[in-house]
């Protein structure tokens, strides 16, 4: 079965970069006819389907390449000579990288989550924000966000779909809250999750974790303070200095302990 255009949304909706490969010119004998598609993620899992076989297992080796590469290609096989298979024929296959948008959620609406959300945005990240004051999260203040949720933060990560792709910001209002928040979601599967705080407060905040039974292996995954090191002060610099870092993280640029340079390590 070929995959169809809501089985590529559907896919893009995951986070995860994919490739689809579409037969575009079939002859002879072949598997599949042109206009087929298939998706491959980067661990060569599928969907859909251009015939099975020799031929598409040799797609997905090609559009793994065309994953790490970041370019498409056009690949041609020619089912008899090259790939020893009986049905003869020629195929050509496009394979299209997808890389979709980042997801990044904050929690807290206030002037540095407002800030954040507006530069994020800029630099591709579809962004979500949570928070249960009403008079804070308006489209008015958050017009770039692709998603409101008036909720309360420690309930929406129960709703929300989670995904080993997504970036998390906390940024909330109250220490305690935060605390809550980061605790749920060191148990989640995250690309990142970062915190807003200075240095006495994450120092507190991780020993009380540790406290409730965490180790320090998921402690580690916890990027606090967040933000790279620019002598930001106002909302918008201290977003840019974030902003800096989940672009890192997002490029594999450095890896995260590396990128962090307490960007955010005066704010309490």
């Amino acid at each position: 079965m070929t995959a169809s255009f809501h089985d590529l949304a559907a896919l893009e909706g995951e986070g995860r970069p994919f490739v689809v490969a579409t037969v575009v010119r079939s002859q002879g004998s072949s598997p599949q006819k042109a206009g087929k598609k298939m998706a491959i993620r980067a661990d060569g899992s599928i969907v859909g389907t251009i015939g099975g076989g020799r031929v598409e297992h040799e797609v997905i080796a090609a559009a793994r390449e065309v994953l790490r590469k970041g370019a498409p290609r056009l690949v041609r096989y020619h089912l008899t000579r090259e790939l020893a298979m009986c049905c003869g024929g020629e195929m050509e296959v496009f394979l299209e990288p997808v890389f979709p948008r980042s997801r990044l959620v904050i929690f807290g609406a206030g002037h540095v989550g407002r800030a954040l959300a507006e530069t994020a945005g800029r630099c591709g990240f579809a962004v979500t924000v949570v928070d249960d004051r009403e008079e804070w999260l308006t489209a008015e203040r958050f017009p770039t966000a692709e998603e409101l949720r008036l909720e309360d933060p420690r309930d929406a990560i129960d709703r929300l779909p989670w995904s080993g792709e997504a970036f998390v910001v906390v940024a909330t209002h109250e220490h305690r809250l935060d605390e809550e928040i980061v605790h749920l979601l060191l148990q989640r599967p995250l690309r990142f999750l970062g915190m807003i705080g200075s240095r006495r407060k994450v120092e507190r905040f991780r020993q009380r974790l540790a406290a409730r039974g965490l180790p320090e292996a998921t402690l580690a995954r916890l990027s606090s303070p967040v933000g790279l090191n620019i002598g930001a002060e106002t909302p918008e610099e201290i977003a840019v200095s974030i902003t800096a870092e989940l672009i890192a993280v997002r490029n594999d640029h450095v890896r995260r302990e590396k990128a962090k340079r307490w960007g955010t390590e005066g704010i309490d």
